[in-house]
């Protein structure tokens, strides 16, 4: 399975707050099995919500440590305010909880750079930060009890079949999208890696996961101006994918100099052009659409040629 297991335990730090509350009863209703929430100041309290099997009370523990040793916890989803989230993300590595999906934007690059490191010394992984999250989804003969997959963050739940496609996207809106223009062949999983200079999983490692999970058939790379991670990821993939890949770059028309969005979404001196991350793109045999649909398009036609 990319990324989780169906059913797997999960944790929500920063449960309590209101984007941690919403998230959580959105997530729970996808079918993801939340099994706490973590707060400093309210641990021993319950909150109540609603799943797809009824009404469920998920406890609230002071300390990661805490929450994982009382459900062996597997995954934590991170929705707590910029300031807090290096502590947060520390706590949650030093627990040894092997997936966090951190959705903060805002975070400073040096907290974000300390965790990370800090994460690969706890062969922990991080997702994010400022990321839409991960979701997965489960095969016929992998569904049991109702469980579908596993959806951590914000991607929208109920747009998009299961199927065996996968999408590694730094943007959130742009991963829906895509995800939405081809509901009619369905994704295997789904990961909003982020837009910061600094995270947790990159591009590449994202596509070493889909690219190792015998279901997927495809992959959807979501890429934007900055940097040169994607061309790096080409020269990668040329080499080591066995699948394909099609490829949308956002930005086409940003001005040098002006970051658009992203921290890490900004031209300079010439470098880190949409049109350079196509060529470089096209140039190791993966396709890239002008446009979201016209992204969709190229992928259906891979799809009817497997």
């Amino acid at each position: 399975m990319s990324f989780i297991r169906p059913n797997a335990p999960v944790i929500v730090q920063g449960m309590t707050g209101h984007q941690g509350m919403t998230h959580t009863a959105r997530m729970l209703k996808a079918g993801t099995n939340i099994v706490a929430g973590v707060n400093p100041r309210k641990g021993g309290q319950f909150l109540q919500f609603e799943d797809i099997q009824g009404t469920r009370d998920v406890a609230i523990y002071a300390t990661c440590a805490e929450a994982k040793n009382a459900t062996g916890a597997q995954a934590s989803v991170i929705f707590v305010p910029p300031r807090f989230a290096k502590s947060a993300m520390v706590e949650a590595i030093e627990a040894e909880i092997p997936l966090i999906v951190v959705i903060t934007e805002g975070i400073p690059v040096a907290d974000t750079a300390y965790c990370v490191a800090l994460a690969r010394q706890h062969n922990v992984r991080i997702v994010g930060p400022n990321c839409p999250g991960l979701s997965t989804y489960t095969s016929a003969d992998e569904q049991t009890e109702g469980l579908y997959g596993v959806n951590l963050g914000i991607i929208p739940d109920g747009i998009v079949s299961t199927g065996s496609l996968g999408l590694v996207s730094k943007s959130g809106t742009l991963t829906y999208q895509l995800m939405s223009e081809l509901a009619d062949y369905g994704f295997r999983a789904a990961i909003g890696v982020g837009g910061d200079s600094i995270i947790g999983t990159t591009q590449q490692e994202a596509l070493e996961i889909l690219n190792n999970d015998p279901q997927v058939k495809a992959c959807v790379l979501i890429g934007e101006i900055g940097g040169s991670a994607e061309q790096e990821l080409a020269l990668w993939a040329r080499e080591h994918m066995t699948k394909p890949i099609v490829a949308y770059i956002a930005g086409y028309s940003a001005p040098e100099g002006k970051q658009m969005g992203h921290a890490g979404a900004i031209v300079s001196g010439g470098s880190g052009t949409a049109q350079g991350k196509k060529e470089a793109l096209e140039a190791c045999g993966i396709q890239v659409g002008r446009n979201p649909s016209e992204t969709a398009q190229l992928m259906r036609n891979v799809m009817e040629n497997l």
